[in-house]
C-alpha cells in the first residue's frame, strides 16, 4: 500500500531522513515511534506531500506519489493531527461533511455519511451534529478528527500523535475506540507517537527511527524480546519502565497495571453513557 525507496529529505544539507526504505502493507496499523527529532512526522507528512522528499521515491498503492496532484492525493488519505485541527467556525456536521463535498459527492449521501461516522465514533449527530468545536471537550474534538479523516472513505490513515494532549483515562478509552474500528474498516494506518505503550498496544508493526534511519522494523512482540540493537533495548526499556515481556518479576505489577487501565476505561463508558441517556 505504502512504499519509501532510499528517501532523503535534507535540510540546509543536513540528513533527516537518510535513506529511509520501508513498506506498509494493506490494512496495517504501522506505529512510527524514535526520540524527539528523530523524523517521525517528517516521514508521516510526507506520505501526503505536505513535505517533499529530497529524493527517493514514495509509492502509494504502487503508484509514485511524485505523480499525483498533491491536492487530490491528500482529500484522498486521511489525517489527523495532534491539535485536531477543526475549523472553529463550522459545526461539527459542516467540518465532517468538508472532503466529501470537496471530492463532488451529492448533499443526501454527505448527510448520510456524516450522520454514519458520527454514530461510528460514539457521537450520537442529533446530541452533537450543529455544535461548535469549542463546545466539545478535547476527547470528542479527537473523535471529529477521526471522523473527518474518515468522511472521504480513505484507504489510507495518518495520525499524528492524535492522543498525546488529552489525560490518560480519554486517551485510553479512545485507543480501545481506535482499535475497534480498525477491526471493523480495516484501513491501512501510520500513527505517529512518542509512547512506547501506547505502540504496543496499538500496532501490528512498529518502526523504530533514531537520527532519520530505522533501527528496527517489526512485531511488537518481536521487538520487545528481540531487540536489534543496544538503542532498541533501551529505548525500549525507558519507554516502558522495564515491563517488557518475560519479566516474570514485573508480571504482578504489569496485572495490576492493566486491571487499573480497564477499570478506568470501563469507567470512562457509564459515564458517557449515562450522560448520553440524561440529555
Amino acid at each position: 500500500m505504502i512504499r519509501f525507496e532510499n528517501v532523503v529529505k535534507k535540510y540546509k544539507q543536513q540528513d533527516v531522513i537518510d535513506g529511509l526504505s520501508f513498506e506498509v502493507a494493506p490494512s496495517e496499523f504501522v506505529v512510527l515511534i524514535g526520540p524527539s527529532g528523530c523524523g517521525k512526522t517528517t516521514i508521516l507528512k510526507m506520505i501526503n506531500r505536505l513535505i517533499i522528499p529530497t529524493s527517493g521515491k514514495i509509492y502509494i498503492k504502487g503508484e509514485d506519489a511524485a505523480g499525483h496532484d498533491k491536492y487530490e492525493l491528500r482529500r484522498n488519505i486521511g489525517y489527523v493531527i495532534q491539535s485536531v485541527g477543526l475549523f472553529p467556525h463550522m459545526t461539527i456536521g459542516e467540518n465532517i461533511s468538508l472532503v466529501p463535498s470537496l471530492q463532488g459527492k451529492g448533499r443526501k449521501e454527505i448527510a448520510q455519511k456524516c450522520a454514519a461516522l458520527m454514530e461510528t465514533v460514539g457521537l450520537p449527530p442529533g446530541d452533537y451534529i450543529d455544535r461548535y468545536p469549542a463546545q466539545l471537550s478535547g476527547g470528542q474534538q479527537q473523535r471529529v478528527g477521526v471522523a473527518r479523516a474518515l468522511a472521504g472513505d480513505p484507504e489510507i490513515l495518518l495520525m499524528d500523535e492524535p492522543f498525546s494532549a488529552l489525560d490518560p483515562i480519554t486517551r485510553a478509552y479512545l485507543q480501545e475506540e481506535l482499535l475497534s474500528l480498525q477491526t471493523r474498516l480495516k484501513k491501512t494506518i501510520v500513527f505517529v507517537t512518542h509512547d512506547m505503550n501506547e505502540a504496543v498496544k496499538l500496532a501490528n508493526k512498529i518502526c523504530i527511527i533514531n537520527g532519520g534511519k530505522i533501527v528496527q522494523y517489526d512485531t511488537p512482540e518481536n521487538i520487545l524480546r528481540n531487540p536489534a540493537c543496544d538503542f532498541v533495548r533501551e529505548f525500549v526499556a525507558l519507554q516502558r519502565n522495564d515491563l517488557a515481556l518475560g519479566d516474570e518479576q514485573e508480571a504482578p505489577r504489569r496485572a495490576a497495571l492493566g486491571g487499573l487501565v480497564s477499570r478506568a476505561v470501563r469507567g470512562a463508558r457509564n459515564v458517557f453513557s449515562a450522560l448520553h441517556h440524561r440529555k
